[in-house]
């Protein structure tokens, strides 16, 4: 019976080799086909670029390098304060509401600025090209210039005012560098050239800003109150306006010329305000003169005590029959025609209290002369 039945004997295990080879074989094949087609795809194998050396920069652009940096320590940012008072706690807050740029002026902190940069403040904050931020005060405000002058409550340490230079030389075509704080970015630099000069532009507090600087340096909000230099670092303009219909930069800019900078700052900072020479008249405005046929500027009152009172000079005033005398019509003055009241200012903007100038007047029919000493 056993022999009948005999046990089934184990059968040897399949060999796993040739698998393992045919999935190898495949997984190689599949890496190879697939570097293939991104070989295909991409032009070609990845190349390791090298970097090119690049050689020493160029010699105006290591000149617009050192005059940032010698320059940059010198302009600041101002930051413009307003008090407001929260409706519901009734606690009082310092908001800002107005940014610009500005200048250190001297080692005894003081910084020169726009007046619109800090027009409605109730308080203002200075930061330095370090990121120190300084409390300032108010030291006095030209609007006719739109200048402005703050002195710092802590002087910090190494202090640089910027250099000065010159506007009465300057050239269209001339170099200029503006730096300031543009949308709150700061320490930012643009460059250009004086686009024209002698420009008149209206003044924050009324009348013309004369002899104004034009340049297409990049002036946008922000930059206000920040310098203009010239290619030697020196300071030339402050930067005051652009005209934009946007808003934004467009070209146009405009800048304080240094020589009135010059002039109007030491008076801010000793007396907090500018004497300007005036004859010691009141004058009409230019619409009546024309309405009355006149070609020059009305005198409707002469000031007691005056320059204007001890030369002569005579007002409007009534007759006794109810009728009106008019005035002296100044037509020029020191030999230059004068046919309105921005004419007149503008000659007297020129001039010093205290100096004398020939008044050449109409009164009635008679042309004269009169020596006025500017009060």
């Amino acid at each position: 019976m056993d022999d009948l039945y005999p046990s089934p004997h184990p059968r040897p295990a399949p060999s796993r080799l040739p698998v393992l080879l045919a999935v190898l074989a495949g997984l190689l094949l599949g890496l190879y086909v697939h570097r293939l087609m991104n070989d295909r795809l991409s032009g070609g194998p990845v190349v390791v670029r090298t970097v090119t050396p690049r050689g020493d920069l160029a010699e105006d652009e290591k000149s617009t390098i050192e005059i940032y940096q010698n320059a940059r320590p010198s302009v600041v940012f101002i930051t413009n304060l307003a008090v407001r008072r929260q409706r519901f706690s009734l606690d009082v807050t310092e908001i800002p509401q107005g940014s610009g740029s500005g200048v250190i002026w001297d080692t005894q902190g003081h910084v020169v600025t726009n007046a619109h940069v800090i027009a409605g403040a109730s308080a203002l904050r200075v930061t330095t090209a370090d990121h120190r931020t300084v409390e300032a005060a108010l030291v006095g405000v030209d609007p006719s210039k739109d200048l402005a002058v703050l002195r710092l409550s802590r002087v910090p340490p190494n202090l640089r005012p910027i250099p000065l230079g010159t506007s009465a030389d300057l050239q269209v075509g001339q170099k200029v560098f503006a730096i300031g704080n543009p949308f709150g970015l700061d320490q930012t630099l643009t460059t250009g050239v004086v686009s024209a000069l002698g420009r008149s532009i209206p003044a924050v507090g009324g009348g013309l800003i004369e002899g104004v600087i034009q340049t297409d340096a990049a002036i946008n909000p922000g930059n206000s109150g920040g310098p203009l230099l010239d290619s030697a670092g020196r300071l030339i303009g402050v930067n005051t306006a652009i005209y934009s219909p946007s808003g934004a930069s467009a070209g146009i800019g405009f800048a304080v010329p240094v020589d009135v900078v010059a002039e109007v700052v030491p008076q801010l900072i000793a007396h907090g305000k500018v004497a300007r020479p005036r004859l010691g008249v009141l004058l009409a405005e230019d619409a009546l003169a024309r309405s009355l046929g006149l070609s020059g500027v009305l005198i409707m009152e002469v000031e007691e005590g005056s320059g204007a009172q001890a030369a002569g000079l005579r007002g409007t005033r009534e007759a006794p029959d109810g009728s009106v005398i008019l005035g002296d019509v100044i037509v020029a003055v020191d030999g230059r025609s004068i046919r309105s009241l921005a004419d007149l200012q503008r000659l007297l903007a020129q001039r010093k209290v205290g100096q004398e100038v020939e008044v050449t007047i109409l009164r009635g029919d008679t042309r004269m002369k009169v020596t006025v000493r500017l009060q």
